[in-house]
């Protein structure tokens, strides 16, 4: 029979090393690991990418007796050699699947395992451009699998050997189970049985074939949250009346369909798919998360409401997986072909792509492949679409039960080949946040919709950074939790109204690792997030989305952490799926109000300290304002190791100045030749970037950032200011000289007389 032996206790790490002989500075170390644990996410842009050794001694008389041994990688990013007694064994390219070596021949009484694994820049592994941290480490289990030399494969992509496949027909199921077989022998037998969420025998059925179908009478849908049911299945290798491998597979019966006018459908009733997106790390853990985290993470999403997950931008943990059919969540699953396409990496989107098939086949909850996210950044060219169209043709190849995504950068025009090839599509869009308006984004999908009556369309990005900043006259881009609250309001009334669209998925649900980033005032951390990347903090967007999607009466009160106000009226906002909500200031009513949109308003009095209320019925949610003359310093962004930081520009009434938004200086006809000119000198300083790193730590970006193309018209809501900080992600960075000086020409120019 099959055993399965943990391995992730007492490794020997070795950092900074390029092979398995290790050198001096050693650690032992637990796995799940990671060396990017803390500089991952603390900003500069100088996380630690290169090789590592990690190295373990086996003793054969310690395992349990078997005829094959296997040692099975859960994660090792993003690629990895195995070594057994200094004798290579095997290497994996892509960091985020299951992957196996045979070690058998070479399992010596006393055998050293060393794995050196390497996260370092190059051209060939997916990812190597992206707004997030590619931790390097084996972050996720090691174990050594020993079985039987017949078995249920262990060598295709790092798949179980099963793939159970329902197709629901009225009220029954037919469920064919399709095993693959090592060494299967004359006479050997396959025991096919279905039991119920019970453990009770539903069907089976014993042959000498590798594949059955066998009927579930009176079938049981899995219905999403509403009811996510689930079957096992249970295959087992039965020679001379003794099991000799065996395999538990849970799976669920529904069907599906995404309608370009309906949306989603689940079981022949719509079903709106409304949810968030995930990232996997955590604050000082990095990507070597526990089962506890992963358990963290589906809870907090289950309160928001959410229906429907976008697990991104690469394959995640199969217990998360595993949650998420548990818990019925809609799951859109992908690869990471991401931001850059690397016409040397085509085969690596192949095999990454059958991983993740594989891998995950037998998850009722995943619906959709996503084939790419971004990718056209730089534009379109015929080898990126030859790319997407093998991995499509591959998608519907190996699954012929689901469908096939991608998420399209904003400004990917609607006419693009790119977007006719999957069977249905999305858009990250910031429209409110980099550049534009809030009011965009329902419209763009009106004309996407018209455009393209038949190709599904749904949002697959959208969000805006909400950091421990306040205010009460918020503005785009000012990082504050009050500027996200009213992004969020305008969206959700935007998006959700909007049937036709197949999905909506936030960016993001929880914070994550982005060293490269500065800004916000806490480097290294993409903070779209509803809620912290420690989990601690759920922001007030993240009522915003409960009052809407979620059925668990509550009322929250918003902007807690903004006490100390100026104002002599304040607005106080309150989030609530009830339909009518109070306000108490020091226990005085300020009337009941009621809100279809769920976001309840009042205009509060700010005198000396008030204790604020809110109740619906018995649910009560309070908090505290106090009048003061002067802002609350805290409250106000001070770029953490900023060059220069909004308050310290010289802004002459009338007169451009770095704090401007682009859109604003494009206006006028010198600011508009003076945006020309940066444009040209920031494609001169990329270019030389690209140049001095070798096209490493910049990733090759070649993106048209002359004042007419995509990328700058999105960045019209950007100021000068933050264009130059966000622009550090792509390694180009401005000396505090060359920003005064700009500054300098800035303040030459006079604003038209309507913006002044």
């Amino acid at each position: 029979m099959r055993q399965i032996i943990s391995l992730n206790d007492n490794w020997q790490f070795f950092q900074d090393c390029a092979n398995a002989q290790g050198h001096e500075n050693v650690q032992t170390v637990t796995l799940p690991h990671t060396w990017n644990a803390v500089d991952g996410h603390d900003g500069g842009n100088d996380y630690f990418r290169g090789s590592c050794l990690y190295k373990k001694v086996l003793s054969k008389a310690d395992l349990p007796t078997a005829d094959r041994y296997y040692l099975e990688i859960r994660g090792a990013n993003s690629s990895a050699d195995v070594y057994l007694n200094g004798q290579h064994k095997a290497h994996h390219d892509g960091g985020y699947s299951t992957w196996r070596v045979d070690i058998t021949d070479s399992l010596a009484d006393s055998c050293e395992v060393a794995i050196v694994v390497d996260n370092s820049p190059n051209e060939v592994v997916y990812p190597q451009m992206a707004d997030f941290t590619f931790y390097g480490g084996l972050y996720r289990n090691v174990n050594l699998v020993a079985v039987n030399n017949t078995r249920f494969d262990l060598d295709y992509y790092g798949g179980c050997g099963v793939m159970v496949t329902p197709t629901v027909d009225g009220d029954c199921a037919h469920v064919e189970i399709r095993t693959f077989v090592t060494n299967l022998q004359e006479g050997d037998q396959i025991s096919y049985q279905i039991v119920d969420a019970t453990g009770a025998e539903v069907v089976c059925a014993t042959s000498n074939e590798t594949s059955h179908t066998l009927d579930i009478a009176n079938v049981h849908l899995w219905n999403g949250r509403k009811d996510p049911y689930l079957y096992t299945a249970k295959v087992a290798i039965i020679r001379d009346g003794e099991t000799i491998d065996s395999l538990d597979i849970p799976f669920g019966c529904r069907t599906f369909e995404i309608h370009p006018e309906n949306g989603f459908i689940l079981n022949g009733k719509e079903y709106p798919l409304r949810g968030v997106s995930r990232h996997q790390d955590r604050f000082g853990i990095g990507n070597a998360l526990l089962p506890y985290h992963h358990e963290e993470d589906i809870d907090l999403i289950m309160e928001v409401g959410a229906t429907t997950i976008r697990l991104a931008h690469y394959q995640h943990d199969q217990y998360f997986y595993d949650l998420c059919d548990q818990k019925g969540l809609v799951i859109w699953a992908e690869i990471p072909y991401i931001s850059r396409h690397m016409p040397t990496g085509r085969e690596n989107t192949i095999s990454q792509m059958k991983e993740l098939i594989t891998q995950n086949y037998n998850h009722p909850s995943i619906v959709v492949w996503g084939l790419s996210n971004e990718i056209t950044i730089s534009g379109s060219t015929d080898d990126l679409l030859e790319n997407h169209n093998i991995l499509n043709d591959l998608c519907h190849e190996m699954d012929k039960t689901r469908l096939t995504t991608i998420a399209c950068v904003s400004m990917c025009s609607m006419d693009d080949p790119y977007v006719q090839i999957p069977d249905v599509v999305s858009y990250n869009h910031y429209f409110g946040w980099y550049g534009g308006d809030t009011t965009m984004n329902g419209p763009w999908f009106d004309k996407f919709h018209a455009k393209h009556p038949n190709i599904p369309i749904g949002c697959s990005e959208y969000g805006c950074e909400a950091l421990n900043w306040h205010s009460s006259t918020p503005f785009q881009g000012d990082y504050t939790e009050e500027y996200p609250s009213f992004y969020h309001e305008e969206l959700i009334k935007q998006l959700f109204t909007r049937k036709y669209m197949w999905a909506t998925h936030v960016w993001n649900m929880f914070d994550f690792g982005a060293d490269a980033r500065a800004e916000g005032g806490e480097n290294g951390q993409n903070h779209k997030g509803l809620v912290t990347m420690d989990r601690k903090y759920k922001k007030d967007s993240f009522y915003a989305y409960k009052a809407w999607l979620s059925d668990e009466p509550f009322v929250h009160l918003c902007s807690k952490r903004y006490i100390d106000r100026v104002e002599d009226v304040t607005k106080v906002t309150v989030y609530s799926n009830q339909p009518e909500v109070e306000l108490f200031a020091n226990g005085v009513s300020l009337g009941k109000v009621k809100a279809d949109d769920h976001f309840f308003r009042w205009e509060v009095a700010n005198v000396g300290e008030t204790t604020l209320v809110a109740k619906a019925g018995d649910l009560e949610d309070s908090g505290t304002i106090r009048k003061v003359d002067e802002m609350n310093q805290d409250y106000v962004l001070k770029e953490q190791g900023a060059i220069l930081n909004w308050f310290d520009i010289d802004a002459p009434a009338g007169r451009y100045s770095l704090n401007d938004k682009i859109s604003d200086i494009m206006k006028s006809f010198w600011g508009k030749l003076w945006f020309i000119k940066l444009g040209l000198k920031l494609k001169k300083k990329m270019n030389a970037s690209k140049k001095n790193d070798g096209e490493k730590k910049s990733g090759g970006f070649d993106v048209d950032m002359s004042a007419g193309s995509g990328i700058m018209q999105m960045m019209g809501g950007f100021t000068v200011l933050r264009l130059a900080s966000m622009i550090g992600m792509a390694n180009v960075n401005f000396t505090k000289e060359e920003l005064l000086k700009m500054n300098k020409q800035l303040n030459r120019i006079r604003k038209p007389k309507s913006l002044r």
